[in-house]
This record gives C-alpha cells, sequence and structure tokens, in this order.
C-alpha cells in the first residue's frame, strides 16, 4: 500500500516540474512502457487498478491520467491527489479487493467488486477513459449483508458475458424497464420485461420471482417506505449485461441507485444492485457531483 502512495507522489512531482531533461535511454524506456500500457485493454487496466488498492502495485498509477482525474465519489477529494489521500488511510493489513464481473462499453468500463474497505464492502465502479488512461471515476457503494430468502448472495451468480451482438437491443430493454416500471409506475406493462416468474434476484430483502418483488414492496409499503425513482443518468452494457444507473428517494433520503440486469431471451432474467445515500453538500469532498455522465 505505501508502495502506491509513494507512486502516486513520484508522479505529482514528475508532472509538476516545467523542465524535465532526459536522455535518449529514459526515453527509450518510456516508449516501452508506453508500448506496453497500449496493449493492455481498458478492462486488463481497470482491473489492474482495482487490485493495486490491495497489493499497492505502483505500476497501476499509469493508467490514471495524472491532471486530469476527476473523482464523483463525493467522500474522496478530486484528482489524483484525493485518490492518494484515501489510501493512506488503509487499515493495518491493508484493503481487500475482490472484482467478481467486469465489463467494457466503448470509453467506459464498469465492475462489480467485493471489497474489504473500512469495513466489508459491495460496490460498483465505473471508469471512464480518454486516449488510454482513467480520467474520471463513479462508485456506489453498500455494506454486506446476509443471504436473501432464496439463498442468494449479493454478488453470486453467472459471470458470463454472453449475447454480445445485442448489447444494444439489451440496453434499450433495461432503460425502457426503468422508465415505465420504476419511474412512471405503469405496472401494467411489467410482463412485457419478464419470462413470467422467472426472475433471480441478488437484493439481501428481497426473494426471487415478481412474487418476491412485489411481497418486498408490499412489506415496504406497510412500513411507510417508499423507493422513488425520478431519473436515469446512464445506461451502459456488454452483451448480457446491463448497468443502470440511477437517482431517487429511499425513506426520503437521497439516494443513488446502481441496478446491474442480465438479459436472457430479451426479458430481464436477474438482478444485482447496490443503493446508497447521497451525501449533502456540506459533507462532500468534492463537488463533481454523484452524476454528471458527459453527454
Amino acid at each position: 500500500m505505501k508502495q502506491i502512495i509513494i507512486a502516486i507522489t513520484v508522479v505529482f512531482a514528475f508532472t509538476s516540474c516545467k523542465t524535465i531533461k532526459t536522455d535518449n535511454n529514459q526515453n527509450l524506456k518510456e516508449g516501452i512502457k508506453m508500448e506496453t500500457i497500449s496493449k493492455l485493454s481498458n478492462k486488463q487496466k481497470t482491473l489492474a487498478v482495482l487490485k493495486s488498492i490491495e497489493t499497492g502495485d505502483k505500476n497501476a498509477v499509469a493508467f490514471i491520467n495524472p491532471t486530469n482525474y476527476t473523482q464523483h465519489n463525493l467522500a474522496v477529494a478530486d484528482g489524483l491527489a484525493g485518490f492518494g489521500a484515501l489510501l493512506s488511510h488503509a487499515p493495518e493489513g491493508g484493503f481487500k479487493v475482490n472484482t467478481v464481473r467486469a465489463f467494457e462499453d466503448e470509453d467506459y468500463v464498469f465492475t462489480q467488486t467485493a471489497y474489504d474497505f473500512f469495513g466489508p464492502k459491495i460496490g460498483f465502479d465505473i471508469f471512464r477513459f480518454e486516449n488510454g488512461q482513467i480520467v474520471e471515476h463513479w462508485d456506489n457503494l453498500t455494506a454486506v449483508l446476509p443471504k436473501n430468502a432464496s439463498g442468494h448472495s449479493q454478488i453470486d451468480g453467472t459471470t458470463a458475458i454472453t449475447d454480445l451482438d445485442k448489447t444494444t437491443a439489451n440496453k434499450t430493454l433495461v432503460h425502457n424497464f426503468v422508465k415505465d416500471i420504476l419511474i412512471d409506475g405503469k405496472m401494467e406493462k411489467l410482463s412485457n420485461y419478464f419470462d413470467g416468474d422467472n426472475y433471480i434476484q441478488h437484493n439481501s430483502q428481497i426473494a426471487d420471482g415478481l412474487s418476491g418483488l412485489g411481497a418486498a414492496l408490499e412489506g415496504m409499503a406497510k412500513q411507510g417506505i417508499a423507493m422513488v425513482v425520478t431519473k436515469t443518468h446512464k445506461v451502459l452494457g456488454q452483451g448480457n449485461f446491463v448497468l443502470a444507473i440511477s437517482e431517487g428517494t429511499f425513506a426520503g433520503k437521497a439516494t443513488s441507485y446502481y441496478d446491474l440486469f442480465r438479459v436472457e431471451n430479451n426479458k430481464i432474467a436477474e438482478h444485482w444492485d447496490v443503493m446508497e445515500t447521497i451525501l449533502k453538500e456540506s459533507d462532500r469532498k468534492n463537488t463533481n457531483g454523484k452524476f454528471n455522465f458527459p453527454n
């Protein structure tokens, strides 16, 4: 962990110099390094950066743009310096990172990861790339909870990416589902999106099937708890997996919703999610906003 913090410091020191002197050997070394970096996919770079939080691999810092890195985790200061400051608070034994799923959609990579990060957590991370480097980051984190009534954890289930030729169609399906059902409440259209009651659920409070979802919503209503979705900010996908990033309220609190869906035969077949309460402005360490995706 100390290695990566030192590496971040060195990167900043390097980029802040007005005049940099190099010899031919140094230029050759940098050329080889950049050639190696260019051969990696954005997904591979993302996985390396995430794992470096655990291992302290200083080489992964090269995948982050040192002078243009926008942070949307509102609890972390902006830029590479904010990332380094966060890592400096690592507990004895460091952090643990196990990325379970990773996907690419044009300039974006999105992942689902089990962390031991100031306590056990499940998180979705989104990274945007420009010219082969990470320039922007969004995430949603929640505590690890017990398995749901159907025996599913927050992260288990298939990881196989299929139906790459259906990416666009699957993204449209999920976008329409969120708009019709979660935002507009057109429950009469629910059957258009599911194969009967065949629906695997990974939310720790909800059992499988539409029957499980209905029972959970009924239970919340009895407790006076309302889940409201008002806007979808981004839909990302690769093949049969689609991630919808939305905003709303839960029990009256401003909430960020990250919902990962697996689509099979043009129907929603499986669901994972992370809900996170949005920090109040007075508690934020950056002013970039929780969403603010480029158009």
